[in-house]
């Protein structure tokens, strides 16, 4: 609570943002920005090294989802190797507790089809059906039933060992990028985030795109590598990291962020 919040005695805030909302009274709406103390850390980043704001910064994970990391899931049921995209749980799991303690909000921005799939074009179909028959966007796994990544399904829901808290931010996506006619952009923005932290699956793919439409739109990038994984060959990732370096912002593990941590 900042000085404003607790002397004034009528009105309240507007908005969900503690470092964009405004404060309205009877007499007066005041839209100055509440004074939001910096939380100043360095990661031990590269290229270089990069100096953040604990207050604003977010973490996003993108589809740590049952159907890419779990066994049943519409990876293993089509022959790939989830496995490969459970390597970024354990690092999660001693992450992302420790961004909370530290007011980091923790996003999680899943593939979560419409049922109707009637945003979905058949181009984006076909990544998941690409002879035309088969198991699909929106057809029941043989497994359980579940219908493949779609919204509030178990197939489409985060793996059990990363179970969301209440408190975390929840954004169904329908593409690759996560940016992509979604709310993503907007709800960063309401809460005055300036850097993201991205780790999830897969690490060449979604996350990977994700992040350069981050950049694209002016937010500071960090790739967290051990957060992140993929079922695709080596070299992808090591595109990935090389041209998130070169062109797309920066890249650490999880032992340099909790390193950079205040006690």
């Amino acid at each position: 609570m900042n000085a404003r919040e607790g002397t004034a005695k009528t009105g309240g805030p507007l908005g969900v943002g503690r470092n964009t909302r405004w404060w309205a009274r009877p007499d007066n709406v005041d839209m100055t920005l509440p004074l939001t103390p910096p939380r100043v850390i360095t990661l031990a980043t590269a290229p270089q090294t990069v100096t953040i704001d604990l207050a604003r910064t977010a973490i996003i994970v993108i589809d740590m989802q049952n159907d890419f990391c779990a066994p049943g899931g519409w990876v293993d049921h089509v022959g790939g190797n989830f496995a490969a995209d459970r390597v970024a749980i354990g690092p999660l799991q001693k992450l992302l507790p420790q961004l909370r303690i530290h007011e980091v909000p923790v996003i999680w921005v899943n593939w979560g089809n419409r049922p109707d799939l009637m945003n979905m074009p058949p181009n984006q179909i076909h990544l998941y059906k690409t002879s035309g028959v088969g198991v699909g966007l929106g057809d029941p796994l043989p497994a359980n039933g579940a219908r493949v990544l779609e919204k509030d399904s178990w197939a489409a829901a985060v793996v059990d060992e990363l179970a969301p808290l209440p408190s975390d931010i929840k954004v169904d996506k329908h593409r690759i990028s996560g940016f992509w006619d979604t709310p993503l952009d907007s709800i960063l923005r309401n809460l005055g985030v300036r850097t993201i932290l991205f780790a999830g699956c897969n690490t060449d793919q979604c996350v990977l795109h994700s992040l350069t439409d981050a950049n694209f739109l002016g937010y500071g990038c960090v790739l967290v590598e051990d957060c992140c994984a993929t079922s695709s060959p080596a070299f992808c990732t090591e595109a990935t990291i090389w041209n998130v370096k070169k062109c797309f912002g920066f890249v650490c593990d999880s032992e340099a962020v909790l390193a950079a941590l205040p006690a």
